[in-house]
């Protein structure tokens, strides 16, 4: 293992250090120094606490007193912005870094302010340090890495708190970073035959953005790998629809191409179901004028010179099929008095 990630992405505060700071941005707002904990209410008021989290969404970067001002006020400050912005730093200063004055995370810089990264420990930098390191590693390695990385993640950005408009704007990049993170976990979970964790970190996607096309492709085939076709043709048509009614499109070629093997396992099962499918394909099969399927006795094509299927048995091929379909509704559909 690379013990120099495992410094940058796990790293624990000095002991004896009362000036390292631990922070937690995915969730609630809480800094933890030393033996204290501050949650979002001891941190000062509501414009304090968004100077702090505009300056640890910039961690390491000096940010201007007039960007701070921009965001804070929505483009609208008052007269006395900038004193009053330094007010708010001084009530950080003395949460976070109390009888230190300058000497903390909290450092002034040429017009502005930014946060000392060899001082703090955030949870967002951890998370994309990571999801970084597994992308850089064989699947059996990632995983983990992706775990820890996700567990991290089990909160939206800053809580349920109400924020302003830029704030939304920074949640949303997180839950899309985290929404791509478990699509990855699905991804690597499928290739090391964990299917069942598959279809579960795609389906923690699903919940939130039903549109997500690349976790519908992780769920079905994990349920086409796990030996689950009936399910996964099931997902594959909640995809269909759902895709057909927010965007008018179709599922991608990787996902039809899922679907066709799905029908066909699901037609070789030779329980009612798949003897149903099996119907349906043989039907399929002479309206398009298709030849053999896998082991199946090849359709008439009336078109195709080569076909020598005779239209009789093509006849007959439909009637069966037609009675297996009926037969399967008939004992599906409730017996009327």
């Amino acid at each position: 293992m690379d013990t120099t990630f495992v410094v940058d992405a796990h790293r624990a505060p000095v002991p004896g250090a009362e000036q390292h700071l631990t922070i937690t941005m995915l969730g609630p707002l809480e800094v933890r120094r030393g033996d204290t904990v501050l949650g979002p209410h001891q941190l000062g008021g509501p414009k304090s606490r968004q100077v702090l989290e505009i300056l640890l969404l910039h961690l390491g970067t000096p940010v201007s007193k007039g960007r701070l001002i921009e965001l804070l006020w929505e483009g609208a400050p008052p007269a006395a912005s900038v004193s009053t912005l330094e007010s708010y730093v001084s009530v950080l200063r003395r949460c976070l870094q109390p009888g230190r004055g300058r000497a903390g995370a909290l450092k002034t810089t040429t017009g502005g302010y930014f946060l000392d990264t060899s001082m703090i420990d955030l949870d967002v930098t951890r998370f994309d340090a990571l999801v970084r390191r597994a992308g850089l590693c064989p699947p059996a390695q990632a995983y983990p890495y992706l775990c820890e990385a996700l567990s991290l993640a089990s909160a939206p950005l800053l809580g349920s708190e109400l924020l302003p408009e830029w704030a939304e704007a920074e949640r949303r990049l997180q839950n899309a970073r985290t929404a791509a993170a478990m699509v990855q976990a699905a991804d690597t979970a499928r290739e090391l035959g964990l299917d069942s964790e598959a279809v579960a970190w795609s389906r923690r996607v699903l919940d939130s953005d039903e549109l997500n096309e690349a976790a519908w492709t992780s769920m079905i085939l994990a349920l086409e790998q796990g030996g689950h076709p009936v399910s996964g043709l099931r997902a594959y048509e909640r995809c269909r629809a759902v895709l057909a009614r927010e965007l008018g499109c179709s599922p991608g070629p990787v996902l039809q191409a899922a679907q066709e093997r799905l029908l066909r396992a699901t037609s070789a099962s030779g329980d009612d179901f798949g003897r149903v499918i099996h119907a349906l394909l043989t039907i399929q099969g002479v309206l398009e004028g298709e030849g053999p399927r896998d082991d199946r006795p090849a359709l008439a094509d009336p078109t195709d010179p080569t076909d020598t299927t005779d239209p009789t048995d093509r006849e007959l091929i439909l009637q069966d099929a037609g009675t297996v379909i009926s037969g399967y509704l008939q004992r599906a559909l409730p017996v009327s008095s």
